[in-house]
């Protein structure tokens, strides 16, 4: 397990100032993450790259010169927000456009395409390169569903090389999409890993088995396998690598063997050697290699194979100088200066939300809406650990922290706004300080669901039945368009779509909003154990289909937790009102 933490919660947040401290001549603090300390040149493109950390050297030990200008570190195994980002981006941007690049995880996808958005409105050009290198997480006819994993240092790589050369935007993009097309992995692993403040691992291999095709966040492997030798365990790995060679590629490689945590260097010299004589036997020569730690997940005892399918312009970039604290080429002359310059605060929540003149009913509703966010943080904080079990099943076991952290941020947000605001405002900021908190897809979500009822609650009349109804639907269809789930994909949105639908049913027959309410939390939390029946198709429990069957979705189960929690409320305010 991890075991010098002083407090989970500030857990990453510590690393990344002692990683600064460390690399001082190298790195620079910045909010949201880190960056390089040297300021990149007059219109040199900006790399930046994250993602969850947990992952070190990934994604903050491989910024410098030569490599990615800026890396957006979230919490442990849970995407940055799109706030971060941003602010990220602003700090290296030169000039010369932003480059963002990140593994193929649904709340990556949404957080960093939410910042390409904030950040072309501002009139930046900003272009995303996905990496898409785990054969084991999709079959190569949807490749573009695949996740990154150990291949992120392949393709950052190249794109960071590209840009310290002064490549054009274009250029950096293309280079980055063409070695992320040339890109290939699989990990195996003996034990799971765990999360700082956990005690018990995400997931167990079997005793004398080893599972295949395991998740850097701690998802576990689409099989097991009986533990294997050296040789055996490079020619199982080869295989299904060298099955998949890109069409046209040529007969060489860089060959990456990567340490996910606790399999020491010696051992991972051993299989490195094996690898290394089966692919001369293919007839394929190994030029440039790397054998380590590259792309870890905390404590995990495993390894993964990589192989960057070389050609003539990928080759010249993988071996051009680079410095950053865990990648190193040759010798880099940095003429540039060190860029000590302050930089402005952290934009505050409030900041960026837009005040509006609130109503009596507005403000009302706005008291209630803080009461019925404590109430949901109580109820989530209760049952975050069986969320957590309950999602590293098929996922990376984080989905109770995320929501619990998501949920305290946006009640401290509601609270810190003066009494008079209005729904919509106090909605607003409470999204956004969940989404900025918890990061991850289900930040996102609530993030976003949360400011979309506000807004349409408060258009409609804040407190009514109906305005509720029309804020509900309305929530939940942002959360599709974000998501892109669809019913029967075995997310949220499998709770959310027959609340939603119960709701509006009963406050159309005329119920009161406290008896509509709880039909509608029973139809949800009826929903939510039924998706025990569905196989995952969106997100990280989508390559763990067979192990997600029989137990329902996280987020649906926690969705119905606090629509159940919600009504609770209004049962017994409706029971209080007929008291009075």
């Amino acid at each position: 397990m991890t075991r010098i933490v002083s407090d989970p919660d500030t857990f990453v947040a510590e690393a990344l100032d002692g990683l600064v401290l460390a690399h001082s001549q190298e790195l620079r603090r910045v909010e949201g993450g880190v960056a390089r300390r040297s300021s990149l040149a007059p219109g040199q493109v900006a790399v930046v790259v994250g993602g969850g950390s947990g992952h070190y050297p990934a994604f903050a030990g491989i910024v410098g010169v030569g490599m990615p200008a800026a890396a957006v570190c979230g919490n442990i195994f849970s995407s940055p927000s799109a706030g971060q980002a941003v602010r990220v981006a602003h700090a290296v941007e030169a000039g010369g456009g932003v480059l963002f690049s990140y593994g193929n995880y649904a709340g990556d996808v949404i957080h960093f395409g939410e910042a390409e958005r904030r950040l072309r409105d501002e009139g930046l050009d900003v272009r995303t390169v996905l990496v898409t290198d785990d054969i084991a997480s999709a079959p190569p006819t949807e490749a573009a569903q695949r996740r990154g994993i150990a291949g992120d240092l392949c393709v950052f790589r190249i794109a960071g090389a590209a840009a310290e050369r002064g490549d054009s935007l274009d250029a950096v993009e293309r280079l980055a999409r063409h070695a992320n097309d040339r890109t290939r992995t699989i990990g195996v692993a003996v034990s799971g890993c765990t999360v700082p403040g956990a005690s018990e691992p995400l997931f167990e291999v079997p005793e004398g088995m080893m599972s295949i095709g395991l998740g850097i966040h701690g998802e576990p492997g689409i099989r097991d396998i009986p533990v294997q030798s050296a040789p055996e365990l490079a020619r199982t790995l080869l295989e299904p690598l060298l099955a998949e060679r890109p069409q046209g590629a040529e007969s060489r490689v860089a060959l990456l063997v990567n340490g996910l945590g606790t399999v020491k260097y010696e051992e991972l010299f051993v299989l490195f050697g094996h690898l290394h004589r089966e692919l001369e036997q293919a007839g394929i020569a190994v030029t440039s290699p790397l054998c380590g730690e590259l792309v870890t997940s905390l404590d995990m005892g495993g390894v993964s194979v990589t192989l960057l399918w070389l050609d003539d312009e990928l080759e010249e970039l993988w071996d051009a100088p680079a410095a950053s604290p865990a990648f190193r080429r040759g010798a880099v002359v940095d003429a540039k200066k060190p860029d000590d310059a302050e930089r402005p605060d952290p934009i505050a929540v409030d900041a960026v939300i837009e005040p509006r003149e609130a109503s009596a009913s507005s403000r009302r509703a706005a008291e209630t809406a803080r009461d019925l966010l404590s109430l949901a943080r109580g109820a989530v904080v209760a049952q975050a650990d069986s969320l957590g079990a309950l999602d590293a099943i098929a996922g990376d076991g984080d989905h109770g922290i995320g929501m619990s952290r998501g949920l305290a941020a946006a009640v401290a947000a509601a609270s810190s706004l003066p009494d008079g605001a209005g729904l919509s405002t106090l909605l607003a900021a409470a999204g956004e300080a969940w989404s900025e908190t918890a990061g991850g897809t289900s930040g996102a979500l609530w993030g976003a669901a949360l400011t979309e009822f506000g807004r349409v609650a408060d258009s409609a009349g804040a407190q009514s039945g109906e305005a509720v109804a029309a804020a509900v639907t309305a929530a939940r269809e942002r959360i599709a368009q974000l998501g892109g789930a669809e019913a029967g994909d075995k997310t949220m949105l499998d709770a959310l779509l027959p609340f939603d639908v119960a709701l509006r049913s009963a406050i159309a027959e005329g119920a009161p909003v406290a008896t509509a309410l709880r039909q509608a939390a029973s139809a949800a939390s009826g929903a939510a154990q039924e998706t025990a029946s569905l196989r995952p198709r969106k997100g990280r429990a989508r390559p763990l289909a067979e192990k997600s069957l029989g137990h329902p979705d996280p987020g649906a189960v926690s969705f119905a937790l606090i629509v159940e929690t919600l009504a609770d409320w209004a049962d017994a305010d409706e029971h209080t009102e007929e008291q009075r």
